[in-house]
């Protein structure tokens, strides 16, 4: 006789678990959506008109004032900074 509520307990547990699955997929199934090529368009433009001083060979020496990976401070001589 105590089978018969574990079996319950358990066909209430699928049940959930493919709701939530559903849940999932209807929320998935609603996210925007844009087309590879748009994408692509969008991510080439953005390439082409912002400056990445790690390429060089694209954009040209950086001057030091301008680029964000070299070390700002003016004493010390190293590269970490402790806080």
């Amino acid at each position: 006789m105590n089978s018969r509520p574990h079996k319950q307990s358990m066909s209430e547990l699928k049940l959930r678990r493919l709701t939530e699955h559903n849940q999932r997929l209807r929320e998935d199934l609603a996210r925007p959506r844009i087309r590879v090529s748009e994408a692509s368009a969008s991510l080439i433009r953005y390439c082409k008109i912002t400056k990445d001083p790690l390429v060089p060979s694209v954009w040209g020496p950086v001057a030091k004032n301008e680029d964000p990976y070299s070390s700002q401070s003016s004493g010390g001589g190293g590269c970490c900074v402790v806080q």
